[in-house]
């Protein structure tokens, strides 16, 4: 199960429904920041022992997860959520999410060209990808197709694209 950003905030919402506001990111490899803040916009200690504990025993186990207040966002310059297509929504959310529909959902958006997986880095927590394009993709296009890989990728992890 490939543990995307939009999933694991699902997971941390129903588990803890008095919690408003969750955000959680990829800081560096391997690792993910949860942010929280209940109604009270406060994240008391009871709550960040809770959702630690719920979170490394029950999300991934191949990510370090840490708890911090929500208002921690900026400070630690979490991008802003670009708006993403219903597509992307619905395939992060998939329990049952691989490679193969990964691929699918960016092959489906972008259908003028062919994304492929070239290799996984451990080491570094990046996964390579390529994409074959039949016309030359703008910046804007080449940056879309990035933000959306990064919904769809395990939290933890990044990905470059080598575009040809």
């Amino acid at each position: 199960m490939v543990g995307t950003r939009l999933l694991s905030e699902q997971l941390v919402r129903n588990r803890f429904p008095h919690l408003r506001y969750i955000r959680i990111h990829t800081p560096e490899k391997h690792k993910a920041t949860i942010y929280a803040w209940n109604g009270d916009l406060y994240l008391p200690e009871k709550d960040v022992q809770s959702v630690q504990h719920y979170a490394s025993g029950y999300l991934y186990p191949y990510v370090n997860f840490q708890v911090k207040a929500y208002n921690a966002v900026q400070p630690d310059k979490v991008p802003q959520l670009q708006e993403l297509p219903a597509a992307i929504i619905q395939t992060a959310m998939r329990r049952n999410l691989n490679q193969y529909g990964i691929l699918e959902a960016i092959n489906r958006l972008f259908p003028y060209g062919r994304l492929t997986f070239n290799r996984y880095q451990a080491a570094d927590s990046i996964i390579h990808f390529d994409f074959h394009a039949i016309r030359l993709l703008h910046d804007k296009e080449k940056r879309a197709m990035y933000d959306y890989l990064q919904e769809l990728i395990p939290l933890g992890s990044y990905c470059e694209v080598t575009f040809y």
